[in-house]
C-alpha cells in the first residue's frame, strides 16, 4: 500500500511539475513590458517635427502611448487615498481624467530638462503581483535615479507610481490634494486641477 501511494504522489508531482514550469516561464517580464513604451515616447520627444507641435497636440498623442502601460486610473485612487471611497463613480471619473491630463502635461512642460539624457534599464524586482523597474537617467554631469512601481493586471505590468530620486509621484501629490480636500473640499479640488490644467496648457510651469 505505500509503494502504491509512492507511486501515486510521484505521477502526481510528474504531471504539475511540467504546469508548473509552464505557469512561472508565463510570467511576463516587466522590463521587456515598460522598455518599448519609454522609449517610444523618448523617440518622439527628441523628433525636432513633433516637438513644434503645440502642448496640447503632444500631450494627446503621447498619453495613448503610455496608457499601454500606465494605469492612472489606480494611480488616482492610491493619490486621493481615503477619499477615493467617498467619491461617486462620476465624481471618480471626473477626478481621473484631469489628474491624468495633468501629469501628462506636467512631463511635457518639464521634459526639456532630461533630452540630453540617456535612459538605462539597470534593475527590477519581482514579489508577487507587484514589480519595481529600475532606470537611470545618465547625463554628462549627474545620473538620475527613477523607479517604475508596476502591479500585473493579468498579463500586463502596469505602472501606477514613478519615484524619482527616491520621491515617490504618488506621495508627493498625495500630500496637496489631501490638503486641498481638508480646505476646500472636492469642489475646490477640482476648481484648483482645472486651473493647473490651464497654465500648463499655455506652457507655464506648474507652480
Amino acid at each position: 500500500m505505500q509503494n502504491l501511494r509512492r507511486i501515486v504522489v510521484v505521477l502526481f508531482f510528474l504531471i504539475l511539475l511540467p504546469l508548473t514550469q509552464h505557469a512561472v516561464a508565463a510570467t511576463p517580464d516587466p522590463t521587456e513590458q515598460l522598455k518599448p513604451v519609454v522609449d517610444k515616447v523618448v523617440g518622439l520627444l527628441k523628433d525636432a517635427e513633433f516637438r513644434k507641435k503645440s502642448v496640447v497636440e503632444q500631450s494627446d498623442v503621447i498619453v495613448k502611448i503610455v496608457a499601454e502601460r500606465f494605469d492612472f486610473r489606480e494611480m488616482s485612487k492610491r493619490v486621493m487615498g481615503k477619499q477615493w471611497r467617498t467619491l461617486s463613480p462620476e465624481q471618480q471619473d471626473q477626478f481621473v481624467a484631469l489628474f491624468t491630463k495633468l501629469l501628462q502635461y506636467v512631463y511635457i512642460n518639464q521634459v526639456d530638462g532630461y533630452l540630453d539624457k540617456k535612459i538605462e534599464f539597470t534593475d527590477q524586482r519581482i514579489k508577487r503581483d507587484r514589480a519595481e523597474v529600475k532606470t537611470l537617467l545618465v547625463g554628462a554631469d549627474k545620473s538620475i535615479p527613477v523607479s517604475y512601481i508596476m502591479l500585473l493586471e493579468k498579463d500586463n505590468w502596469m505602472a501606477y507610481d514613478i519615484a524619482v530620486e527616491g520621491v515617490s509621484l504618488i506621495r508627493n501629490y498625495m500630500e496637496q490634494i489631501s490638503t486641498v480636500l481638508r480646505d476646500e473640499k472636492f469642489p475646490g479640488l477640482i476648481t484648483m486641477l482645472e486651473n493647473k490644467i490651464t497654465k500648463l496648457e499655455a506652457g507655464e510651469n506648474e507652480e
